[in-house]
Parts: C-alpha cells; structure tokens; sequence
C-alpha cells in the first residue's frame, strides 16, 4: 500500500479531471467537426433539424359584447369577473340583473 499524502491525492485528482475535460472538448469538437460534414454533404441546415414544432400563434384577446348597460351613466359590463360597484349596489338596493339587460 502506498503512502501518498493528501496533497499527491489532490494533485492527482486535478490532473485526472484535466485530462477528462481535455478529452471531453476533443470528442465535442471531433463530433461538432463530424456534424458539420455531414450537414455538407446532405445539405442539411439547422432548420432541416431542428424538429421542435412552430408555436402555435396566439389568440389575441378580443372584447366581449357588454350584456348591462347602467341606464344613468351608460357604463356598461360584459358579465365575465367581478361585477362592477355601479350594478353591486343596484343589486344590494333591491333592482334586479335582469333591469340592465342589453
């Protein structure tokens, strides 16, 4: 058994993860080198592989039709989120939803 200090150990590792990351960027480079050949011979372009699907568009929000017009100040609500105070209190002081119906 060998009698190697922590510092031979440590010197050691960081040479062995120098020639990891040496080899790691030679095959990465090897392989980009590979890629781009064959790219060329095919006349392939990063679009052909790119095979991610287009993003569908999206739906622009559109306004929706007001339902309830306050006949005093012409505010109007289309009935999507919260109610608006002008019908809450029209609602608490006894009128019915259906007095502002378009």
């Amino acid at each position: 058994m060998s009698k190697d200090t922590l510092g031979d150990l440590l010197a050691q590792k960081a040479a062995l993860e120098k020639q990891i990351a040496d080899l790691q960027r030679e095959r990465r480079a090897d392989t980009i080198n590979q890629v781009k050949s064959l790219m060329a011979e095919y006349g392939l372009t990063l679009a052909d592989i790119d095979s991610r699907p287009a993003a569908a568009p999206r739906k622009s929000s559109t306004k929706v039709a007001p339902k309830y017009r306050n006949p005093a100040t012409g505010q109007t609500w289309s009935g999507r989120g919260l109610k608006p105070k002008w019908l809450a209190a029209a609602l608490a002081g006894g009128a019915a939803l259906a007095d502002f119906a378009l």
